[in-house]
Formats: structure tokens, sequence, C-alpha cells
């Protein structure tokens, strides 16, 4: 059974930071696109961040320079270290992972509430 498990989420202050995590089990083989995507209410899911297997990350304009995505394929694991947390970050965040790119097909997570409060 595919289980994707995230934790790390919670309530905290504007400027604050987080770090997400995602751990990753029951898919044999090689994951190529692993990130997070994120859901405010009202508002579409959108890419937060991205990384390959090789190591090459994509970032929404809105977090470039706060955020970071990392992976740690043997642990079968993804974060997402959030800094300088603003209000407008606040949503469920999403881990996925694929076998191509991220969004992909693939696989979900259940999602992890962040709250930012100003």
């Amino acid at each position: 059974q595919v289980q994707l498990v995230e934790s790390g989420g919670g309530l905290v202050q504007a400027g604050g930071s987080l770090r997400l995590s995602c751990a990753v089990s029951g898919i044999f083989g090689s994951i190529n696109g692993m990130g997070w995507y994120r859901q405010a209410p009202g508002k579409p899911r959108e890419l937060v961040a991205a990384i390959t297997n090789f190591g090459s990350t994509n970032y929404a304009d809105s977090v470039k320079g706060r955020f970071t995505i990392s992976r740690d394929d043997v642990k079968r694991a993804v974060y997402l270290q959030m800094n300088s947390l603003k209000p407008e970050d606040t949503a469920v965040y999403y881990c996925t992972v694929s076998r191509f790119s991220v969004g992909v097909g693939g696989w979900w997570g259940q999602g992890t509430q962040v709250t930012v409060s100003s």
C-alpha cells in the first residue's frame, strides 16, 4: 500500500519557520519527481516546489528565496524548509511524488495545515 505521510505543519507567527517532512512507503523502483503543492481556501492547488532525482529544483515565484526543498532517497523522504513565513503562505500543503515529473500522475499525501498569523 502506497503511503505519503506529511508532518511538520502547524501554527506560526509571521516571520517564523517550519519544516515539512513527507515519508514515502510502498513504492518500489525509482521516483523521479518529488514536490509540494498547497491549497488555500477558495483557491486552486498550486505548485510550491519540486525536485528531480538529479537534484534540480523549481520554486513558485512567491516562495523563492524563502523556501528550500530537499530529498533523501535513502529514507524515501522529501522536505520543505519554510522561512520568513507570511500570512499568505497559509494553506494545506500536500506532498506528491511521481516516476515522471511532479504533477504527472503519481501519488499524493493527505495534506498538512500550515497557518501563519500576522
